[in-house]
C-alpha cells in the first residue's frame, strides 16, 4: 500500500467514526480505488459486471467525449447494499478522494434508512455486484449456446423496455389465476327469501356455474418486462430469463432514480458536515477538499452566469440545508426516512429558496429563441419532477391478447400529458414484435394530439 493510500484509509477509518458519532447509520462501505478506464466502464454500465450490450458501448464512447471536453469527471460510483460498494478514481488527489469517503457515508446512511430504498433492496437484494455478476455468466451461456444474433435480439427488446416496470408491483410476482369463481349473483333478498318459503313455493336451486377463464390481462398491465416474461407465446426459457433479468435490475436501479436529488443532497450535506467537523484533517487538505465541494454543488459551469439545466447536486444540498436551518436535523431525519422526490420537491421547495436560487421554467420557441416562461413555484416543482414521473418512461399498458395472440398496447397520453415520439416508438414497437411473434399494435397519439394506431414492422 502507498504511503497516499494508507493516509486515505485512515481518513476513511476516522470518518466513518466520527459519522456514526453525529448519528449517522449505514451498512459497512467497502471502498475501492481504481482506473479511470474502469471508473468509466462502471459509471456507463451502471454496475461493474453487468450483461454485455452495444448499447453500453455507446454510452462509454459518449462519456469519454464529455471527459474529454471537460463537461464531465467522475469522482464516486457507489453501489447500495449489505455491505456497500464505492469506487474512487485512483488519480483524483488526496483531498478529492477523502471529500468522497464523506460524501459515500452520506449516501450509504440514506439507502439504509429510505423507505423506499429499503423496500426495493428487500426484493432485489442486498448483493447487488454478486447477483449482477451471475447474471451476466447466464448471458455468456446463453450466448455460446444461442450464437450472439439471437441473443442481442431479445436483449436489445428488454433493454428498450427497461423502464416499463410497475414498481407498485412486487419483483417475485406469480402469473394471474388461470380461472376465476363465476361472477355472484344478486345479493340476498330478505322478502323473496321468505316468499320462497310459502307453501306452494319452491325456492330457486343453487347455480353450480363453472370457473371463468380469466381475461388476458385481467386489467390493464404496465409491467410490460414481466407481462412479455410470462405470457409471450413462443419465448424460451432462456429468452424469458434475460426479460427477467433485466427487469430485476430495473427494481435496483428504481430508488435511485426516484430519489436522485434528496439522495444526492444528502451526501453533499454530510460530506460537507463531516468534513468541517474531522479537526484532524490538515487544513491544506480541508481548503482542497471544501473547493472540490463548491465544484459539485455549483447550480452551473464555471464562468456561465445562468443555467438551463438543473444540477441535483446543487438543488439537493440546498433544500437540505434550507430543511435543517428552518425545522431542525430529526425533522430532516425524519423526510430523509419517508420521501422520495416527489414528496421532497413539492413539499420543501418553496418560493422563499427558489428565488433565492434563481428557478424558473423557460420555453424555446420555433425560431429558437429562449425565454423565462414562468417563475411561478408549483410549475418549477412540477418542471423538476416531470423527467421522473412513471420512472422517465411513456404509461404504456397491454390491454388485450386476443384469441390469436395479438397483443394491444395503450398509451395513456392525457396522463402523460404528451404523445410519443413516433420514429423512436416504432423502433421500440419493433423489438417488442420481434420477442411476441405474434402481431402487435400500439394506440397513441403524435406529437400534435393526431391518434394513431402504430403495428410492429421489422427492423
Amino acid at each position: 500500500m502507498s504511503q497516499a493510500s494508507a493516509v486515505l484509509a485512515d481518513y476513511s477509518a476516522r470518518l466513518e467514526a466520527l459519522a456514526i458519532e453525529l448519528g449517522l447509520d449505514f451498512h459497512p462501505v467497502n471502498f475501492d480505488l481504481v482506473p479511470a478506464n474502469f471508473m468509466v466502464e462502471i459509471a456507463v454500465y451502471g454496475l461493474p459486471v453487468r450483461m454485455r450490450h452495444w448499447f453500453f458501448g455507446v454510452r462509454y464512447i459518449h462519456q469519454l467525449v464529455r471527459q474529454h471536453m471537460g463537461h464531465s469527471k467522475i469522482f464516486e460510483v457507489m453501489f447500495p447494499g449489505d455491505p456497500c460498494h464505492a469506487f474512487m478514481l485512483e488519480q483524483n488527489s488526496l483531498a478529492e478522494n477523502t471529500l468522497v469517503t464523506a460524501h459515500v457515508l452520506g449516501h450509504a446512511d440514506f439507502a439504509k434508512n429510505n423507505q423506499l430504498f429499503s423496500r426495493f433492496m428487500a426484493m432485489a437484494g442486498g448483493q447487488i455486484l454478486e447477483q449482477s455478476a451471475a447474471r451476466a455468466r447466464r448471458l455468456e451461456r446463453a450466448l455460446s449456446a444461442h450464437g450472439q444474433d439471437r441473443v442481442e435480439a431479445v436483449l436489445d427488446a428488454a433493454l428498450a423496455l427497461e423502464t416499463h416496470i410497475d414498481v407498485n408491483q412486487a419483483l417475485h410476482r406469480p402469473r394471474y389465476p388461470e380461472f376465476v369463481a363465476p361472477r355472484a349473483g344478486p345479493p340476498a333478498n330478505h322478502f323473496h327469501d321468505r316468499f320462497a318459503r310459502l307453501p306452494g313455493e319452491h325456492a330457486e336451486p343453487p347455480r353450480n356455474d363453472p370457473p371463468q377463464r380469466t381475461a388476458l390481462p385481467p386489467q390493464p398491465e404496465v409491467d410490460l418486462l414481466w407481462f412479455i416474461a410470462q405470457y409471450a407465446p413462443d419465448l424460451e426459457d432462456w429468452e424469458r430469463d434475460i426479460f427477467l433479468a433485466v427487469r430485476e435490475e430495473a427494481y435496483y436501479f428504481h430508488p435511485i432514480h426516484a430519489c436522485q436529488i434528496m439522495n444526492e443532497g444528502w451526501a453533499s450535506y454530510w460530506h460537507a458536515r463531516l468534513l468541517r467537523e474531522a479537526t484532524f484533517l490538515p487544513h491544506d487538505l480541508y481548503v482542497s477538499a471544501i473547493k472540490s465541494h463548491s465544484d459539485v454543488v455549483r447550480p452551473f459551469a464555471s464562468g456561465q452566469q445562468l443555467a438551463l439545466s438543473l444540477n441535483p447536486y446543487h438543488l439537493g444540498f440546498s433544500l437540505w440545508e434550507h430543511i435543517i436551518d428552518k425545522h431542525g436535523l430529526e425533522q430532516a431525519r425524519r423526510i430523509c426516512r419517508e420521501e422520495d422526490d416527489f414528496g421532497f420537491v413539492r413539499n420543501y421547495l418553496d418560493k422563499e429558496l427558489a428565488d433565492k436560487l434563481d428557478l424558473f421554467v423557460y420555453e424555446t420557441r420555433q425560431d429558437g429563441d429562449t425565454r423565462i416562461a414562468s417563475r411561478d413555484i408549483h410549475q418549477i416543482r412540477e418542471a423538476i419532477l416531470a423527467p421522473k414521473f412513471n420512472y422517465g418512461a411513456p404509461c404504456v399498458a397491454v390491454s388485450q391478447v386476443r384469441a390469436d395472440g395479438a397483443l394491444a398496447l395503450h398509451h395513456d397520453y392525457l396522463r402523460d400529458g404528451r404523445g410519443l415520439e413516433l420514429p423512436q416508438a416504432e423502433k421500440v414497437m419493433a423489438y417488442v414484435g420481434r420477442v411476441w411473434r405474434r402481431p402487435v399494435t400500439l394506440h397513441t397519439v403524435d406529437f400534435r394530439g393526431v391518434v394513431r394506431v402504430l403495428p410492429a414492422r421489422k427492423l
